[in-house]
């Protein structure tokens, strides 16, 4: 018995159950989505399957990420415990759950029309191709943005059966976005990975880490509100822009001195960005 609660805390561990932010991160811009794409409540097929899609996806995300970092995470402090590097969870039981879980998600999309369909292809090969990025190039966040908000334009194909320019606008203020709090995610690790030589923006952006952080903020910021104004959108919305904001600035306080506990504060302080902004929207559109 004991043996079997140890191997179900590894496989949720192995998930990052037990870390949701991640979940977060990636449901809040899929909501702003499907609520943006139907000009107010989304179908409660596609709200149902989109929700479970993202949990579903972020898992599987997850496992790729730790299979392709396995001789690398040994290495760093923060991820020297994870279960397969200390061999609770097997390769072959971890591409197992990769794949099962890959499989229920396209079960879902089935539901869904062709683009979308074809679209969740576009979003599987980028996920498993961000992980092998980090050892080519310094951005490989840009790909994690990528991959993940794949599902922003799938929210619009799967409501509308095409893409507009708010799904354009929103999808690159979430890739930028993505490389803004995985920035902050790489300054906890950023010792360790110019040791082993893993690459990332926090290593790449060096003494100016700080500064292009808060350009690619304010960046953010802007393209929300350029939404904001394309879709007609009333004041809540830009009250919970103006709380984003506030989260921001405190992040750059966080950051400030570059301590790794408090970079990984700022990093999950971006929960709170996502959950202004889906706030204020729905609001907005009621």
């Amino acid at each position: 018995m004991l043996n079997g609660k140890i191997k179900v805390r590894s496989y949720a561990e192995l998930i990052r159950l037990h870390r949701p932010v991640g979940i977060f991160l990636l449901l809040w811009p899929i909501w702003w989505s499907l609520w943006l794409a139907a000009q107010g409540l989304p179908p409660v097929k596609l709200l149902l399957i989109f929700t479970v899609g993202v949990v579903l996806m972020r898992s599987a995300g997850c496992i790729i990420n730790d299979l392709a970092d396995q001789k690398f995470d040994g290495n760093v402090a923060r991820t020297k415990n994870r279960p397969l590097v200390t061999g609770l969870i097997s390769r072959k039981e971890a591409l197992t759950l990769f794949v099962m879980l890959c499989l229920i998600a396209f079960i879902l999309v089935l539901q869904l029309n062709w683009l979308t369909i074809a679209l969740s292809f576009v979003a599987l090969g980028l996920s498993i191709l961000y992980p092998f990025t980090k050892r080519i190039i310094y951005f490989p966040q840009v790909i994690l943005g990528m991959a993940w908000y794949t599902g922003i334009l799938m929210a619009f194909t799967a409501t509308n059966e095409h893409i507009n320019l708010t799904a354009w606008l929103l999808y690159i203020a979430c890739i930028i976005w993505a490389v803004v709090y995985d920035s902050m995610y790489a300054m906890v690790d950023r010792e360790d990975d110019v040791v082993i030589g893993v690459k990332s923006t926090a290593i790449l952006f060096g003494h100016y880490d700080k500064f292009i952080i808060a350009i690619l903020q304010i960046i953010v910021i802007l393209l929300l509100l350029g939404i904001g104004y394309l879709n007609h959108l009333r004041w809540p919305f830009y009250l919970g822009i103006s709380a984003a904001t506030l989260f921001f600035l405190y992040q750059q306080f966080l950051i400030k001195d570059r301590v790794p506990e408090r970079c990984l504060n700022a990093f999950i302080n971006n929960h709170w960005v996502g959950a202004s902004i889906f706030v204020g929207l729905f609001l907005s559109l009621i």
